[in-house]
């Protein structure tokens, strides 16, 4: 198996580092949208996250990789402990699964495996990526260019949380619960509206200026493909340290106190940018005490809202045909009008 590029040594991007480290402590803020110019490293941060993400309990034999604790099973499980079967647990590392922009709806949600039909006459349901997908990660790079049927597909799931697949005689349901994280050039098309709306957090990436920055990314990408095995080791305690803050703040996450102060901040910004909906408040929220977490803080404050609210609104504001400035400079430009001091 190929040796990923270790997360802690990508050099600067910090913004994007910090929406994928958010989403790994607290993956009910909904994912990360990452737009951005061509060769800045996008595809290699949300490939290298998977070495980082805490390993999993999950149920032995189950397709789907059901939770041992959790209260939505598959329809295998439930049928097992509906049976009287005691579940045996084991531990595994939470999947990223690459969604290419060519796979068919079937490869996506699954369908009848050929095989079995043929060779046993027996209807048996081939899982897809949705399912591998389950409790972990889904990317989609190119995601604007991703067809509108398949966009349409995945709305589904990512709203109810579960695939539901109705053909070929089959009838399966089954667990489909992921972060989705998406990548893409603003220059090759714009995304669907439902769909940028289902990211929590979206980070724009701009290729770097300065120039000891360029020559510190080129020297590292070549020792990696020189020798991953070695680079990798070379980061290997700076890989575990920030592994360990991970699980620390993800035990942290729920003492984190956000009080009625900060909500009636958050929402004060987004009414006065006109932001679609309350999801923008519900991402803060959540954004702001994992951010918390991370920073081993007890109280979220002013100052991790003011950090957050980019993250969190610059996908959700509407078009304003008088004006063009971009959307990060509108919420930098709100948080000033709306917390002068």
């Amino acid at each position: 198996m190929a040796l990923s590029f270790p997360f802690t040594a990508i050099v600067g991007q910090e913004e994007m580092k910090l929406a994928m480290i958010l989403s790994t402590i607290d993956p009910s803020i909904g994912g990360v949208l990452i737009f951005g110019d061509r060769g800045t490293g996008k595809s290699t941060m949300v490939r290298s996250l998977a070495a980082m993400l805490p390993s999993m309990k999950a149920i032995e034999a189950c397709r789907y990789h059901c939770d041992p604790q959790g209260s939505y099973l598959c329809t295998e499980c439930l049928a097992r402990k509906n049976a009287g079967d005691k579940f045996k647990s084991i531990t595994i590392n939470a999947p990223v699964v690459d969604l290419p922009l060519g796979a068919t709806e079937d490869r996506i949600v699954g369908s009848l495996d050929i095989e079995k039909a043929l060779s046993q006459g027996i209807k048996s349901f081939e899982t897809g990526l949705l399912a591998k997908a389950n409790r972990g990660y889904l990317y989609i790079d190119e995601v604007n260019l991703l067809e509108d049927h398949l966009v349409d597909l995945l709305i589904d799931v990512a709203a109810s949380g579960e695939n539901v697949v109705e053909r070929d005689g089959l009838s399966v349901r089954h667990p489909a619960k992921f972060v989705l994280v998406g990548s893409g050039n603003p220059e090759e098309g714009e995304l669907r509206p439902q769909l940028l709306d289902r990211f929590g957090l979206s980070v724009e990436v701009r290729t770097p200026r300065d120039v000891q920055t360029r020559i510190d990314i080129i020297k590292r990408r070549e020792l990696y493909e020189r020798d991953p095995q070695a680079f990798n080791e070379q980061w290997d305690a700076e890989q575990k340290t920030l592994q360990e803050k991970i699980i620390s703040s993800r035990k942290r996450l729920y003492k984190v106190t956000v009080g009625d102060d900060i909500l009636m901040d958050a929402s004060k910004l987004c009414s006065h940018l006109g932001a679609d909906g309350l999801r923008g408040e519900l991402t803060i929220m959540r954004a702001i005490r994992a951010l918390a977490a991370y920073e081993n803080k007890k109280v979220a404050s002013l100052d991790l809202l003011k950090k957050i609210a980019p993250f969190a609104l610059r996908h959700r504001l509407r078009r304003d045909p008088l004006d063009d400035t971009g959307s990060t400079v509108r919420i930098e430009r709100a948080l000033l009008e709306v917390f002068p001091d």
